[in-house]
């Protein structure tokens, strides 16, 4: 559709059309070109309508993006918890670092807006639409860390910071382990900034056997 063919939703149910239509947009560009990338005028481009069009669906490109990053939490969620149910108890530790940084680091655009969230999308919209993430956030927390506590007996605060240090470190790991073009080709070129290559889920998955290790260990 060109925008301007494009036709104003008119039905609840149209707008609804409408609004998984801008996200699934959104999502295609964020995977193809990274979040930051994205504006405004390229998710309406791609489903076919003007910016000021676009606006009477979603507020800013961020609420777009942080909507994304709710059904980002609820799909990653529903795998982890599918995977926990089926740890096996005799290496709990190891087996629960190895879930939550398989699952997470199959979810490059997911690990994207896990950085960008706090960063960005949560400031350029209302209110409202950051009360509506975070609610999705704990619910899904709440999911993972009753998995945490049948199979490593971790109290809440353990489970959140669990959660919070995977969420965390996956998103900022994915930053450092997709940069641009250039940064890429000096880290190639240069032998003494190998270090610099990042491998997410290895690390990941070391730094959270560690840190569950700890918390059972005591």
């Amino acid at each position: 559709m060109t925008a301007s063919g494009f036709q104003r939703a008119r039905s609840p149910r149209a707008k609804r059309q409408r609004e998984a239509a801008i996200l699934e947009a959104a999502r295609a560009l964020g995977a193809q070109r990274g979040i930051r990338e994205i504006t405004l005028t390229d998710i309406a481009a791609a489903v076919g309508m003007h910016k000021s069009a676009l606006l009477r669906y979603f507020e800013t490109r961020e609420q777009i993006f942080l909507g994304l990053t709710a059904e980002g939490w609820r799909d990653w969620s529903a795998d982890l918890c599918e995977r926990l149910r089926t740890t096996p108890a005799d290496r709990a530790p190891e087996a629960v670092a190895e879930a939550f940084a398989t699952t997470l680091t199959a979810r490059p655009l997911f690990c994207d807006l896990l950085a960008q969230a706090p960063l960005n999308l949560e400031r350029n919209v209302s209110v409202e639409s950051v009360r509506a993430f975070k609610l999705v956030t704990l619910e899904e927390v709440e999911r993972i860390g009753a998995h945490l506590d049948r199979l490593l007996g971790l109290t809440e605060e353990q489970a959140v910071d669990t959660i919070a240090t995977a969420t965390g470190m996956a998103g900022a790991l994915w930053q450092m382990a997709t940069p641009g073009p250039h940064i890429q080709e000096l880290y190639r070129s240069d032998p003494r900034l190998a270090h610099a290559v990042v491998q997410v889920g290895p690390r990941l998955c070391r730094v959270l056997t560690a840190l569950l290790r700890g918390f059972t260990d005591r």
